[in-house]
């Protein structure tokens, strides 16, 4: 069995010690025999006892304990998408701080014009949305990676003066639903997701 394997499990256990009707709404999902079905990172997962499924495929690698870990301390509490938080800001997240900013925002920089182009689609596969509200940026949108971990992008397009950025924010209670670490590592492979799209 992998390391990751492992510790999904022992998430997975975490998860189910409370009753399906609470973690189906914590989660928030939908009961389907005995697996509970919900968006996660652009695709459908089933989650039951003992397994979870990514778009069919079982989830033993890192995405899959990230849904472990979330399903095994989500709160019922709702999104508090404002005032927005960078990742720094978040509490105990200095130790992870060069990380995320290399691994989650950095990444995806030199794929911001072909993002542009294919925001429509990276938004619909993450059930997300256009930042009508945006301050700043060429193009700006939120993405969900889990149901109440949403991802606040911002976009600098290139041009003669400046390089591209990406600023990645948080919901101003994002730790309420998981741990900082998690967080940064949703991040992450969010940030794939979005390269493998394009």
């Amino acid at each position: 069995m992998s390391r990751y394997l492992q510790i999904r499990d022992e998430y997975l256990q975490k998860a189910w010690a409370r009753t399906p009707e609470e973690l189906s709404r914590c989660l928030p999902a939908e009961m389907e025999g005995d697996c509970l079905v919900f968006q996660a990172f652009s695709g459908k997962c089933l989650l039951s006892r003992e397994e979870i499924t990514l778009a069919g495929e079982s989830a033993d690698g890192p995405v899959g304990l990230l849904v472990a870990l979330y399903a095994s301390c989500v709160s019922n509490m709702e999104i508090q998408l404002h005032p927005l938080k960078s990742f720094k800001d978040l509490p105990n997240s200095m130790p992870y701080h060069a990380a995320f900013a290399a691994n989650a925002e950095g990444i995806l920089v030199p794929y911001v014009d072909q993002i542009n182009l294919r925001q429509k689609i990276i938004i619909s596969r993450f059930s997300g949305h256009s930042n009508k509200d945006a301050m700043s940026g060429d193009f700006s949108f939120t993405l969900f990676p889990l149901p109440r971990v949403p991802l606040y992008y911002i976009f600098h397009l290139p041009d003669d003066e400046f390089p591209a950025s990406v600023t990645c924010l948080f919901a101003h209670n994002a730790h309420s639903f998981m741990p900082i670490d998690g967080l940064a590592d949703v991040a992450e492979y969010t940030a794939k997701k979005i390269i493998a799209m394009i």
